[in-house]
């Protein structure tokens, strides 16, 4: 494992948040689909279950997002920025079925505010591992989502198993086109 696992879900959260603002069309669209996206990825604390609520989430995307696109000096700064805006206070807690671990926000804080936060936490770790070559954005050619590589190997290159079959599909027709040239 690469880092805490409170730190692993954090940045999986975080890419999968980032994503759902893909190039294919907003994958965040309404509430419902915030609520879906909160229990998937099993957010705790207060909702507001609002448009407002939705569009703060939505607002966070491309802040985060700069993270897999900036050098780490950059990616300082807007961690920094997350945590001095949300006035995050570290903090263990123990809730449901997790053991303790860190929350930098009190349960009762917006979502958007929690979703930057448990972000920001998580990027500390991999900026102070020196391991941000871990966040990637996708190899496949039609593809601009972002990738947390959390194998053991650094190997990860596609965003999901559709990318990369996608695109092994197509080197293999490719190769084949070309032999019978």
């Amino acid at each position: 494992m690469a880092f805490a696992h409170d730190t692993e879900v954090a940045l999986v959260a975080a890419a999968a948040l980032v994503n759902t603002a893909g190039r294919d069309g907003e994958r965040l669209p309404d509430v419902a689909a915030l609520e879906a996206f909160v229990r998937a990825y099993e957010w705790s604390g207060r909702r507001e279950g609002s448009e407002a609520e939705l569009r703060a989430v939505q607002r966070l995307r491309p802040r985060l997002r700069r993270v897999w696109e900036a050098d780490e000096d950059e990616v300082v700064t807007v961690v920094n920025t997350l945590l001095r805006e949300s006035h995050a206070l570290p903090q263990l807690v123990r809730h449901d079925h997790w053991p303790y671990h860190l929350h930098a926000t009190p349960a009762d804080a917006p979502l958007a505010t929690r979703m930057a936060v448990e972000a920001a936490m998580a990027f500390v770790d991999v900026v102070r591992d020196g391991q941000l070559d871990r966040l990637r954005i996708c190899e496949a050619p039609d593809c601009d989502d972002v990738v947390v590589d959390l194998s053991k190997n650094r190997s990860k290159r596609f965003c999901d198993t559709s990318c990369g079959n996608r695109t092994a599909v197509s080197a293999y027709r490719a190769r084949k086109a070309a032999a019978r040239q």
